[in-house]
């Protein structure tokens, strides 16, 4: 009897209706969609299990009470870079596996270059930097330019996921770059496709987990800024970093967006030099402008990010539009909380926009996602239609209901401290938040409102 063949095959399945076929169609039979199968590995069962086998199996999925499930400590391990570590929670966690992503000449192999080469200097094991679109003599160029030199940084220039994995070794930090240009021997698809990134991902996770390994992985965006490759990516990682900004501009951010052993809202500020990329400590005017409160539409906001509370200025332009529909556009800023807010300050405090483009910019390129902006929000659109300037040393924030209410925010104190530090004399602040901000009273002028309308009298946004 000829036994069956143990070797993984592959199968074709629809992503959009599940259909399986042993071959690629460029239509599904079933669904009737172009392009939607999809190649998955199919393992092979075994048969029969010996009795020992049996054994092994029931202790390993033994479910034990939480009483007797053991916690386990990590120490984490400094990066070189005070601001990645920041953002990572503190510093690298052991074992596990980090995703960055961003445009192509952004400056992500740059910054996992001088991550490794600090790594190779401080830790006893070498660190691993491999290499799948660069040769080993471009990756020693950039290691020249950035002023890295240590025998304990290997380099490596392979693209077979399981000669990757025979080259590991003692490393215990292992750069892939990147996991678009990798490929596995299981699969018969291209290095990129959706089947390889999420087999190889699949196999890196398993390699970090059984010798705690700790992988830094780059990763491709598309041309809408989102990961390339399917969204089982981002869920295996413990780390998904963004890695912002224009290519002309020196400063960048590091935001991460998913995070096992830290906050999901750190952000990061980093400036590119000729010898790398350097953590900006000082980032206390780095989004805000020299010329704020000359012009009208500018506001500042105390925005919370993770562990930390930056003044980001607001800046808005109205115009009169051209066309028979108004355009609205947002930098930095959800376009739908933009379009809610435009009709708020419409229905309850009059203020027409109804025959107006507005174009509003978040200082710096950083996004601002929390509630508590809706408040400086209105402040800058009800500036610039009135055309009246706000004072430079007047910051606003809250949330902003449909009814025109502004409700309180967390970390009120926390922001108004930070105004404190950096020069403000007045905040603008929900009167919820009123009673935790009382003993910074001597120290700054707060001025409590509960609708957008005495936000709008406080500040003299009115016509003369």
């Amino acid at each position: 009897m000829a036994t069956k063949s143990k070797t993984p095959t592959s199968q074709f399945v629809c992503s959009k209706c599940g259909f399986t076929t042993p071959k690629w169609l460029g239509k599904c039979p079933d669904c009737g969609n172009f392009n939607t199968m999809q190649e998955e590995l199919v393992r092979p069962q075994e048969s029969v299990k010996t009795e020992l086998h049996r054994g092994v199996s029931e202790m390993k999925t033994r479910a034990l009470p939480l009483s007797k499930i053991g916690y386990e400590n990590f120490q984490r391990i400094k990066s070189g870079i005070s601001e990645f570590d920041t953002v990572l929670g503190g510093g690298i966690v052991p074992g596990s596996l980090v995703l960055l992503g961003g445009d192509p000449g952004i400056g992500k192999s740059t910054l996992l270059t001088q991550v490794a080469a600090h790594l190779a200097k401080t830790q006893p094991f070498p660190t691993l930097y491999v290499s799948a679109e660069e040769s080993c003599s471009q990756v020693k160029m950039r290691c020249e330019r950035l002023g890295v030199n240590s025998d304990n940084l290997l380099l490596l220039n392979e693209t077979c996921l399981e000669d990757i994995e025979t080259a590991l070794g003692e490393s215990k930090f292992v750069v892939i770059d990147s996991v678009q240009a990798i490929y596995t021997e299981t699969l018969s698809s291209a290095a990129g496709s959706v089947a390889q990134v999420r087999e190889c991902a699949a196999k890196l996770m398993r390699i970090a987990k059984s010798q705690n390994i700790t992988f830094f992985i780059i990763g491709h965006v598309t041309k809408e800024g989102s990961l390339a490759g399917p969204k089982v990516l981002e869920h295996i990682m413990d780390t998904v970093l963004y890695f912002e900004g224009q290519q002309e501009d020196n400063y960048k951010l590091l935001r991460a967006v998913k995070n096992r052993f830290g906050s999901a809202q750190e952000v990061g500020v980093f400036e590119m030099t000729e010898t790398g990329i350097q953590s900006v400590n000082d980032y206390e005017t780095l989004f805000l402008s020299e010329t704020r409160g000359v012009a009208a539409g500018s506001i500042v906001t105390p925005s919370e990010s993770g562990n930390r509370c930056m003044n980001v200025e607001i800046q808005t332009l109205i115009a009169k539009t051209a066309y028979g529909q108004p355009r609205r556009m947002s930098i930095g800023v959800d376009y739908n909380r933009l379009v809610v807010l435009i009709a708020v300050l419409e229905k309850r405090c009059g203020i027409p926009f109804y025959s107006s483009d507005v174009y509003v910019n978040a200082m710096g390129g950083i996004r601002l996602e929390e509630p508590s902006v809706d408040l400086a929000l209105c402040a800058a659109l009800a500036s610039a239609a009135n055309d009246v300037p706000v004072d430079k040393y007047t910051a606003v924030f809250g949330e902003v209901g449909l009814t025109g209410e502004v409700r309180g925010v967390a970390y009120a104190d926390k922001r108004v401290n930070e105004c404190i530090k950096t020069g403000f004399e007045r905040v603008i602040l929900p009167a919820k938040n009123m009673k935790a901000c009382e003993k910074f009273k001597d120290k700054i002028e707060l001025v409590p409102v509960r609708y957008v309308g005495q936000m709008i009298q406080a500040l003299n946004l009115k016509k003369n």
